[in-house]
């Protein structure tokens, strides 16, 4: 197939130059007769009105002449199938509600209620809300943690050989790879297990649709054998943001389910300007190759380089880690400063106001998305107004002032904790008539009634329903006194979690 053309903007820019009468939805009927009004309500400027008429014109409805997303025969057909094989699929559904659609569908598709699999426990809540809708119960798998940073990883692969061991039904094993810190796992081994198992992998790629279109980066999930995966295309590539795509290869993932799932998922009027960007993004990368990440990793070199400079002044140093089985994103920064003045939280607000936004920030890191265009001005931005935050709060290099932090706590696990029991994560409402509270020292044995998240690290202990293990309270006390905040856990309310009354359980 040819990468270059592109068939859903050709589709587009071809219903348009027929200047369409529209009796059809949308109401803005193209924007035309819009943009006069546009400028008076809000927009200030038929400049600033001009970019959102633009989008209106190709923003059309499921017509004779531009498809079904949900029923595909021509051009959102052909470019599913240049996208399958740019990304290297045997099939390519594209959405419009973001990963967490492509998400809830795979495990909707996959599982009937009832039906057992095994979920990373630091997933993403899409992940949650599917297991939910397809009535499934989750046997929950701890993450590796890395030893420096308290950074949660991919389960190991003994974990997901413990827990296929104790439960061999599992129909899939979902994993998250890459994290949001961009550090990933080669899934190879996993696949390979887990097809032996007889279950199938199920993939969120949602920050990795970058993943395996470049010598520098990380293989992909589909290359590693992965049967279903779900890709970010607007977080890492250029498509509008809720674009993303749904990848899966093989026999053993029942692909007619998966689909039929995300018509129940998706909008029945999707998007085609969302579309369209989809197309384009992979015609970027199908023309260009590997050259199209080129500015992008040279821009972020120039910062690695930068933080990594021996004979700097400034306290910014990059994230490292202990270990060669993970790798970390050339394209995600990972910044902290080093000598423990700023937290996260802190720099991202000083970069903030220096016009430097970046992805996000927890306690101790910052987390800079570098993107595939990105050019070497964006890098003398971002570095400039570094320098300046360590010359305005005088910031002592490392090298005379490193603070020691201190190791996140880690539990004292055993098999049995790191693989969970079976959970059902019911659709109802909390009832507090049906719930009390007990300190966290006695609540071994007891049904959680909510979510317990400490932070950091942000990993959940235990999901709502799920049984508390001896283990787990003993941890979740040592958090305690070691002055962990638990996310959703008020002030008066300190020491104390809820817990489901035996007579609801």
């Amino acid at each position: 197939m040819n990468q270059t053309t592109t068939p859903l903007l050709t589709m587009l820019n071809s219903h348009i130059a027929g200047n369409p009468v529209s009796f059809h939805v949308p109401g803005h009927k193209g924007g035309e007769r819009n943009k006069d009004v546009l400028v008076h309500v809000g927009a200030q400027s038929s400049r600033n009105a001009q970019w959102l008429d633009m989008v209106m014109e190709i923003d059309v409805t499921e017509l004779a002449s531009t498809d079904d997303l949900h029923d595909p025969s021509g051009a959102i057909l052909e470019a599913q199938l240049l996208a399958a094989e740019c990304f290297g699929a045997e099939e390519t559904s594209f959405l419009v509600g973001g990963s967490t659609s492509g998400n809830m569908a795979l495990i909707i598709g996959t599982c009937l209620p009832g039906d057992l699999v095994l979920v990373q426990r630091n997933v993403h809540k899409s992940v949650l809300n599917g297991l939910q809708l397809s009535g499934a119960r989750a046997v929950f798998l701890t993450p590796e943690m890395d030893r420096q940073t308290g950074i949660g990883l991919v389960p190991s692969l003994r974990t997901i050989q413990d827990g296929l061991a104790l439960y061999p039904e599992a129909k899939a094993v979902l994993l998250t790879n890459p994290n949001y810190y961009g550090l990933s796992a080669d899934l190879r081994p996993y696949a390979d297990y887990i097809h032996e198992a007889g279950a199938v992998l199920l993939v969120d790629e949602a920050h990795g649709a970058h993943y395996g279109l470049h010598p520098s980066f990380p293989g992909s999930a589909l290359q590693a054998g992965a049967d279903g995966v779900v890709q970010s295309t607007h977080k890492t590539l250029s498509a509008l943001t809720m674009g993303a795509m749904l990848h899966m290869q093989g026999e053993r993932l029942d692909r007619s389910s998966v689909k039929q799932a995300l018509t129940m998922i998706q909008s029945s009027s999707p998007s085609f300007p969302i579309l369209a960007s989809l197309d384009a993004a992979r015609a970027q990368v199908g023309s260009y190759g590997e050259k199209w990440f080129e500015p992008g990793l040279q821009t972020a070199k120039r910062i690695r380089d930068w933080a990594s400079d021996q004979h700097a002044r400034h306290p910014f140093r990059l994230l490292e880690l202990l270990g060669e089985e993970h790798r970390l994103d050339p394209l995600r920064i990972v910044l902290e400063d080093a000598s423990g003045c700023l937290s996260g939280f802190r720099l991202q607000k000083e970069l903030e106001m220096r016009g430097c936004w970046p992805e996000m920030a927890d306690a101790r890191y910052i987390v800079l998305v570098v993107g595939a265009r990105s050019e070497e001005k964006d890098a003398d931005a971002l570095l400039a107004a570094l320098e300046e935050i360590a010359s305005v709060h005088g910031l002592a290099d490392p090298a005379d002032s490193r603070r020691a932090f201190s190791p996140l706590l880690q539990p004292e696990t055993s098999r049995a904790e790191v693989v969970s029991l079976p959970v059902l994560l019911k659709r109802s409402k909390r009832n507090p008539e049906r719930e009390e509270k007990v300190m966290v020292k006695d609540s071994a044995g007891r049904l959680a009634a909510e979510r317990i998240v400490p932070y950091p690290p942000g990993i959940p202990l235990v999901y709502e329903g799920e049984r508390i293990t001896p283990e787990t309270a003993a941890h979740m006390q040592k958090l305690l006194e070691a002055g962990a905040r638990f996310q959703g856990m008020s002030e008066e309310d300190r020491g104390c979690i809820a817990v489901r009354l035996p007579s609801s359980e």
